[in-house]
């Protein structure tokens, strides 16, 4: 359970809208769908600025967050167009929101604009804001009703469970329990048993026929990979780049479930879609085909999961979506496309192989592991690689003793790891298989016997320990060179009691930009040393990993070396894990990245490679011999049980007597058996030989037939396109002629157009040239004339000046004369009067004007201020009024008050009186029965009378809680059975 700071919100503000069209008839609702839970705004008025002031949040916590997070989970908010009329929803956008951009800080609100709007021109959008908050609110107690007393009559507990189970529908559920580690189907005291559920996606074949030159492959990456859900997570494989021949990890996603046998039934008939029953083919975010895995093998088979699992597995068929399917030509049932897919069942406990690798997932209850399906045998084919991985623990390998019988038999583990489980089981270990180490089977002394005399012995001390050292070289990526490279590592390491190389194989393609997993590539050694010679030689000791390119056409080229400081294995973290006998043992884990140098004097990064190494102390190793065989110089831990030698013979006796003697006699037969044992040893060598030989010829087969369907496949894609690059060739060359002959149409027409402009050019220039000459020889007539006529204007003007100076004299003479009468300045004096009267008139009408305008202003005020006192008047009254009305009304509900009071002290006068008119009745009804009857003798009126005050009191008590109702159908029941004991009651 997540404390309470762990608990957030996640808050989105719908504050308002813009560049809506306005339209009466319709409302705009906002809905917001996040992991599967829907919340909505309330219906606003559409138009172009709605305000919709909203807040929708989820609860979640951090862990569920950061899973969101990684998965990319959308919050996704869809507009609709209300009808008021009909109700019926138009969609008018989406907008999706990034659930990585929310911070816990807020920040400010942002437009956001509708994703394919149905108002595409107006381009609507939404102002929102988001924020993260921790959600430390105290959930309030819920409320619980006192329970009722019991009463004999109605089991009222059976009556609501019945109630219940007919208004319900049952649906199961799995939901995760964090702290347990498992998912749980049903109630809780239900579920008994532990099952745990696989899908496995195995192996591929045919993929290149999904295929075509019309599919588009995503940008993002060539890589492919296998996808599908298990209980909502998302699985995929590992991915793999190469269709034709798909070589990727098998990986088995398991998920632990508490439920029982039928629960878990029920959920997979109702729930198939969520346990792998569909496996699609990947491509970036493209899917390139689908397959169905049927379920119902799955579920026949789980009523017997006491006894075995149930599993469906096979090859199923993978069909490429509806679009490109129309581009695939129908394909034959050899070069249908599938996938390997297993899903199983079974109890917690049950047998179940595991590979050498396992991952737990931050999911609590989910796993997955990596398998070696070769191995298995699922592919149809055995794979010989330069070691067989080891598992992580040799008790897996004992865990399924009974394989299914489609299933190819487990090859044979190499020399130092099959001794090595043999002898932490606690049986004798064969011998290598060699010429100078015969197999121990066939001899009936043991072990002791299958020594050769010539082999050394070292004497391992008790404090010696028994190590596994396995190294997975993963991938190699980031490459520097400017060539593709045919990548194989190569490192050899003689402390491990092993000089070979170890060798990648086969070489895969590595390019520029791309990282590439390398197959067969894990490899474990078993071996026996001192902690502290382990640690020294780890400390001293690098390992070095080659890294070679393979040409064909030339020799081996050593690109560079990466050093694998084995010290860093040493300061790993121990983990504890139970090996196969109960024992505890000690693992430690260390994976790195490491630079690829060049072997040149520069010591460039020429790649970067990715490597996992394991150290597994499996404890203390008795005290005994070990072997080291000539032939292969591997540590052999077997106990070697030596026979006590015989005393030496005295030199004394004779040849003769020295060859009768039993010594001499083992020898011999033991040199006779060891020819023997060669012989059988070189047909076996041969019969592998031939069967390894048989093996590769029907792969190259098989491999050539592949390359046959898919050369045939791209000829007749070939064919195809050249039977429309010819049609196109061909519209193209009528197209050319056509332009060509057009090309001299519009030669001739613009070459007649320019002719017919140059001439009409010519004939306006000349008759422009003739009316410029006959203008020029107007104007200069017009320039002629009017200088004729300024002359004639300047005479007749200096005429005039002459005259206006005779004249301006003789006036000047006539004012001095007419100042100088009397009558004159009378006249001027009126004059001046004159203008003064006018003035004054003037003045008093605009004073009368001014009178009149500020009466009318007087009575305007006048009016306004009447109308003001008026308005006063009416709100006074009105106030009034409504304070009468409210003291009336306080007044009638003091006087009901009092009343209800009085009816209340009545009541309760009336039950006084009528308990005491009961208690005398039943006084007196005591009396008469000690009078008519015999004591100790009991009325039923007794009864029906304490049956309806029980009944009566639980009918309140129920009434009382407010969970139930008066229409409630236990309250019915009630009222039934007091109307019927009032009934009862009523003759007495």
């Amino acid at each position: 359970m997540a404390s309470k700071s762990d608990q957030l919100l996640i808050v989105v503000s719908i504050l308002e809208g813009r560049h809506f069209p306005k339209s009466p008839r319709h409302s705009l609702l906002v809905e917001a769908r996040f992991d599967g839970e829907q919340l909505s705004t309330d219906p606003v008025e559409q138009r172009e600025h709605p305000q919709f002031s909203t807040e929708l949040a989820w609860e979640l916590d951090r862990k569920t967050l950061h899973q969101h997070r990684l998965q990319r989970t959308p919050i996704k908010l869809q507009c609709y167009a209300v009808d008021a009329g009909t109700s019926a929803k138009e969609s008018v956008g989406y907008i999706v929101l990034d659930l990585r951009s929310i911070q816990e800080v807020k920040q400010p609100a942002k437009w956001y604009p509708l994703l394919s709007s149905k108002y595409a021109k107006l381009k609507p959008a939404l102002l929102l804001s988001m924020v993260l908050e921790n959600d430390s609110k105290q959930m309030p107690e819920p409320f619980k009703a006192k329970k009722a007393p019991p009463r004999p009559g109605i089991d009222y507990g059976k009556v609501i469970e019945i109630w219940l189970t007919h208004d319900c529908i049952t649906k199961y559920i799995a939901f995760l329990n964090e702290e347990e580690g498992y998912h749980q189907i049903g109630p809780a005291d239900s579920c008994t048993d532990l099952f745990v559920l696989s899908v496995t996606v195995a192996f591929a074949a045919k993929l290149e026929q999904l295929i075509t030159s019309t599919t588009k492959i995503s940008s993002e990456g060539s890589a492919f990979f296998f996808y599908y859900t298990l209980l909502g997570n998302d699985i995929t494989s590992e991915p793999f780049q190469n269709l034709i021949s798909p070589k990727f990890e098998p990986e088995r996603a398991s998920v632990r479930i508490r439920s029982s046998t039928k629960l878990i039934q029920a959920f997979l008939a109702q729930h198939s879609t969520l346990i792998g029953s569909q496996v699609h083919l990947c491509c970036g975010k493209h899917s390139l085909g689908t397959a169905g895995v049927p379920l119902s093998g799955l579920l026949r088979g789980i009523g017997d999961l006491d006894r075995q699992p149930t599993t469906v597995e096979g090859a199923f068929a993978l069909h490429p979506p509806a679009l490109a399917r129309q581009a695939l030509p129908p394909l034959p049932s050899d070069l249908q496309p599938t996938v390997g897919v297993s899903v199983s069942v079974r109890k917690e406990g049950q047998g179940v192989k595991v590979g050498p690798k396992s991952c737990h997932s931050e999911d609590a209850g989910l796993e997955c592991a990596s398998q070696d399906w070769k191995i298995l045998g699922l592919m149809g084919e055995q794979t010989v690689s330069p070691v067989r991985p080891r598992p992580e623990s040799p008790a897996a390998e004992q865990r399924d003793p009974t394989p299914s019988p489609d299933r190819s038999p487990i090859p044979d583990q190499t020399e130092s790891e099959a001794e090595s489980l043999l002898e932490d089981a606690g049986q004798p270990a064969p011998q290598p298989s060699a010429p100078d180490a015969p197999a121990a089977a066939n001899d009936p002394e043991g072990p002791a016997s299958s020594v050769t005399v010539s082999a050394p012995k070292i004497a391992i001390p008790a404090s010696a320990h028994h190590y596994c050292f396995s190294m997975d070289l993963r991938s190699v990526r980031s490459l520097n060179v400017t060539f593709p490279v045919n990548c194989t590592l190569r490192y050899a390491y003689q402390f491990f009691g092993s000089a070979a190389p170890i060798v990648t194989s086969p070489p895969v393609e590595v390019k520029r930009n791309t990282e590439v997993f390398l197959p067969r590539s894990y490899c474990a050694f078993d071996f026996a040393a001192l902690s502290n010679q382990l640690q020294d030689t780890f400390l001293r000791v690098p390992l070095l990993v080659e890294m070679w390119h393979r040409d064909p056409s030339s020799s081996d080229v050593l690109l560079g070396t990466a050093t694998v400081q084995l010290s860093h294995l040493l300061t790993a973290e121990k983990s504890r894990f139970v090996g196969p006998t109960g024992q505890q043992h000690w693992r430690q884990t260390f994976m790195e990245r490491l630079p690829i140098l060049s072997t040149q004097g520069s010591r460039e990064k020429v790649a970067e490679l990715c490597y996992v190494t394991v150290l597994e102390d499996l404890g203390f190793v008795k005290a005994q011999d070990m072997v080291v065989s000539e032939s292969s110089q591997v540590w052999s831990l077997n106990p070697v049980r030596s026979k006590p030698a015989a005393p030496p013979p005295h030199g004394s006796e004779g040849t003769a007597e020295a060859r009768d003697t039993l010594e001499y006699r083992a020898a011999l037969e033991l040199e006779m058996w060891k020819e023997m044992q060669e012989s059988l040893f070189d047909d076996q060598l041969k019969k592998k030989e031939l069967s390894h030989m048989q093996a590769l010829a029907e792969e190259w087969r098989k491999r050539d037939r592949e390359r046959e369907a898919l050369v045939k496949k791209k000829e007749m894609e070939y064919c195809l396109l050249e039977e429309q690059l010819q049609k196109t060739l061909a519209d193209l060359e009528k197209r050319e002629k056509h332009l060509a002959h057009a090309e001299l149409e519009l030669h001739r027409e613009m070459r007649a157009g320019h002719e017919s402009s140059m001439r009409d050019l010519q004939d306006n220039s000349r008759r422009l040239r003739e009316d410029c000459a006959h203008q020029v020889d107007l104007e200069r007539s017009k320039v002629r004339q009017l200088e004729e006529e300024n002359a004639r204007l300047q005479q007749q003007l200096s005429d005039a000046a002459s005259r206006f100076k005779l004249l301006e004299r003789d006036f000047q003479l006539f004012r001095e004369q007419q100042h100088t009468r009397p009558e004159i300045q009378l006249q001027s004096e009126v004059n001046l009067l004159r203008l003064e009267k006018a003035e004054l008139e003037r003045k008093l009408e605009s004073t009368t004007k001014s009178k009149l305008h500020y009466k009318q202003q007087w009575g305007r005020a006048l009016k306004e201020l009447a109308r003001f006192k008026q308005r006063e008047q009416e709100n006074a009254m009105s106030r009034l009024k409504k304070q009468q009305q409210e003291l009336e009304h306080m007044r009638l509900r003091y006087l009901a008050a009092e009343e209800k009071e009085a009816v209340k002290t009545e009541k309760h006068e009336l039950e006084d009186i009528r308990n005491e008119l009961n208690r005398l009745r039943q006084q007196q009804e005591e009396e008469k029965r000690a009078l008519r009857e015999p004591a100790g003798a009991v009325t039923p009126s007794d009864g029906a009378e304490e049956r309806l005050s029980h009944l009566l009191e639980e009918r309140d008590t129920l009434l009382r809680t407010g969970v139930y109702t008066h229409q409630d159908r236990i309250i019915s029941e009630l009222n039934r059975q007091i109307q019927e004991a009032i009934a009862q009651r009523a003759p007495h």
